[in-house]
């Protein structure tokens, strides 16, 4: 087993856990360790090849990898340590107030991280199909549309040719348009809801522009085939979210992505005891970010699903100031 002892360590090496990282250091906290399960830092980022980021932060409209190496560069430049690959299995409290972070790797093997505070950054992930409750059989062909993101900017893979896209997230909505620059055919887009949960233009950008029919108050009512999705029925759903009687019609389509919300990531912070936000499913904080377990700060979709990642920045920054501050009131 390998110790070592942190002022700060922050779970997490995506764009929230870098600026985090670089606040903290800012403001004269030396002692900073950030901690990132993939194998670099960046997080989601590093598969958003679409533009639309930083114009807050940057004054400048750029990639998701662009916007996360502009910050990855200054966390080199600061020299801020980071272990990758490194999952995070457990937060414990001291009974002298101080935190344990248990972790592993290949290089430590399992790792105990003594330290003063903890800024969790872990992000969000999307909802599975099992949290929809779509009837039908099991075929291969269905994925979250940040699944289907990865394998077509990361792995250069397609998940299919002819696609319906059941929710209008900005994720789904991005990926409708990606998936046709790839060459594959979009049927339709499906929201459950009255209104679309996407931005307006990515809606214009995505779906109009390439005339792809977004069809609201509808939902997935059954999913068709036993090897590989052949179709979808599609229904249209009342006031409620029931569907309508006689209202379904078949799609013919070997691809499904699931573009129908995201999730704070907060098995960790449920595991260490802090109170939650039945609504935002991230944890309750006050105006310094700071959760029920003192010494313990959350910033970004951690905390609650942010539209733009320049809100996250502003807010991590935010985090990051206040952990020093917390060190130094509890330092005299």
């Amino acid at each position: 087993m390998s110790k070592r002892t942190e002022d700060i360590v922050i779970i997490g090496g995506g764009p929230a856990g870098l600026a985090a990282a670089l606040s903290a250091r800012k403001a004269g906290c030396e002692k900073v360790l950030i901690l990132e399960r993939d194998r670099e830092l960046g997080g989601i980022l590093n598969q958003c090849i679409h533009n639309g980021f930083g114009l807050h932060t940057f004054k400048e409209e750029l990639t998701g990898p662009e916007y996360a190496e502009r910050y990855i560069d200054m966390a080199e430049e600061a020299k801020i340590p980071y272990l990758l690959n490194t999952m995070v299995t457990n937060i414990s409290l001291r009974s002298d107030g101080r935190k344990k972070v248990t972790a592993m790797n290949k290089e430590d093997g399992l790792l105990e991280i003594e330290t003063e505070t903890v800024i969790l950054a872990m992000g969000c992930r999307e909802r599975s199909r099992g949290a929809l409750n779509i009837p039908g059989s099991r075929p291969a062909g269905i994925y979250s549309a940040g699944t289907a993101q990865y394998y077509v900017n990361i792995r250069g893979r397609m998940p299919g040719k002819n696609v319906v896209i059941l929710g209008s997230g900005d994720i789904g909505l991005i990926m409708a348009r990606r998936m046709v620059l790839e060459g594959a055919k979009v049927q339709c887009v499906a929201e459950l809801r009255p209104q679309s949960g996407g931005l307006k233009r990515n809606i214009v950008q995505c779906l109009d522009d390439f005339n792809i029919p977004l069809y609201l108050n509808t939902t997935v009512a059954q999913i068709h085939g036993r090897d590989r999705v052949e179709g979808v029925t599609l229904t249209k759903v009342d006031d409620n979210g029931k569907p309508i009687p006689g209202s379904g019609w078949e799609v013919p389509c070997d691809t499904l992505l699931l573009s129908c919300g995201l999730i704070p990531e907060n098995e960790l912070t449920r595991g260490l005891g802090a109170d939650m936000d039945g609504k935002t499913g991230g944890p309750i904080v006050g105006e310094n970010l700071e959760c029920s377990i003192p010494g313990v700060f959350a910033c970004g979709n951690v905390l609650h699903v942010h539209e733009l990642v320049d809100h996250v920045s502003a807010e991590a920054e935010k985090a990051g100031n206040y952990a020093v501050e917390y060190i130094r009131q509890k330092r005299g």
